[in-house]
């Protein structure tokens, strides 16, 4: 359930801009109507109706995963309050100026922020940010520990590149097809590859019996 809260952002976006994408006269009335106080000019295009709804329905819906935690009383992620911060600025960007470009442009700054949280972690602090998270679920020796975060950070930087190829090198549908499905696809892949990795390391707790 935890992460189908978490990528509940994703999904509403993703649902939103199809839509939309179907119907785009109707969503340009639609927005043109009631969200024309948040649009510079007031009105807005069929063109840019279904990525300007969405976007709008994103940031609403990130608003919701805080209010929800903050409510239940739990600590919220530092990264979904740069997640928060990010779609708000990138996102109302995007709905005043008719421009998607700061929506697209969204998720890099975010898997940068994540890299360079964990490369700084490491190179200033001697923190290894990914055992500091999950360290106390594996024991693993220091140096696959060290392997593993540079990994993340080095996945975190190609998924930034690919993410403004994509956005840059094809429409806005084919985009948001990869936000979803390239995205959430590409990070279940590399997920699954350093859990082979992992089992090849993980060290036994006391009283187990080795590994073979």
């Amino acid at each position: 359930m935890k992460i189908l809260f978490d990528f509940l952002p994703i999904f509403l976006f993703f649902g939103t801009f199809k839509f939309a994408e179907g119907r785009k006269e109707w969503a340009a009335r639609f927005a043109s109507d009631n969200l024309g106080f948040l649009v510079s000019g007031g009105v807005v295009g069929p063109g840019e109706a279904p990525v300007l709804l969405a976007t709008l329905v994103v940031i609403v819906a990130t608003l919701a995963q805080v209010a929800i935690i903050l409510v239940r009383g739990k600590k919220v992620d530092t990264m979904l309050w740069v997640s928060l911060a990010l779609v708000t600025v990138m996102g109302g960007a995007t709905i005043w100026f008719h421009n998607e470009t700061f929506i697209k442009w969204k998720p890099s700054v975010l898997y940068w922020v994540m890299g360079l949280a964990f490369w700084l972690s490491q190179v200033m602090f001697r923190k290894n940010l990914l055992r500091a998270l999950i360290g106390e679920q594996l024991t693993l020796p220091a140096g696959v520990w060290q392997r593993l975060n540079f990994a993340w950070i080095a996945f975190f930087a190609f998924m930034g590149l690919l993410n403004l190829y994509v956005a840059y090198s094809f429409s806005t549908d084919t985009w948001v097809n990869f936000k979803l499905f390239g995205g959430i696809g590409l990070m279940l892949v590399f997920t699954i590859a350093q859990g082979f990795y992992i089992s090849k390391h993980v060290e036994p707790e006391a009283g187990e019996a080795p590994r073979t």
